[in-house]
C-alpha cells in the first residue's frame, strides 16, 4: 500500500477496532488479571489506544489534502505511542510484570506526534 494516506486510515481504524475489542476483554479479564491494578492500567491503556487510533486517521485524511514528512513522522510517532505506551500498560495487567522504559518512551512518542502534527499544519508547501 503506497498510498500514504490509505495506509494511516487503515491503520487507525485498526487499532480502533482492536481498542474496543481490548475493552471488551479487559472488562471482564482485569478480575483476574495479576496486578491489583489491572481494570485501572487496562482503562488507561484503551483511552489512548482510541484517542491516538482517531489520532492516526485524522492524519490520514489530513494527508489526503497535502502531505509532508511532519505529517509521516506523527503518524508514525503515533503508533510508537500506541504500541510502547500502550502495550507496556497491557503487559502489565496482564502479566504483572513491568515492561520498563517502554511506557514513558511511549508517552514521549505521543507528544511527539502531536507536535509533528502541528508542523505538519505550520509547513509552508505540502507534498
Amino acid at each position: 500500500m503506497r498510498d500514504p494516506a490509505r495506509l494511516l486510515v487503515v491503520a487507525g481504524a485498526l487499532v480502533l477496532a482492536a481498542g474496543v475489542a481490548l475493552g471488551a476483554v479487559g472488562a471482564h479479564a482485569a478480575r483476574s488479571a495479576p496486578h491489583p491494578e489491572a481494570a485501572r492500567l487496562l482503562q488507561t491503556a484503551v483511552l489512548y489506544q482510541l484517542v491516538h487510533g482517531i489520532a492516526l486517521v485524522l492524519a490520514g485524511i489530513l494527508a489526503r489534502f497535502g502531505w509532508t514528512r511532519w505529517l509521516a513522522l506523527s503518524g508514525a510517532a503515533f503508533a510508537a505511542g500506541i504500541a510502547f505506551f500502550c502495550g507496556s500498560l497491557y503487559w502489565l495487567a496482564f502479566t504483572g510484570a513491568s515492561a520498563g522504559i517502554l511506557a514513558p518512551a511511549g508517552g514521549i512518542a505521543f507528544i511527539a506526534g502531536w507536535i509533528l502534527l502541528a508542523a505538519h499544519a505550520l509547513a509552508a508547501e505540502p507534498r
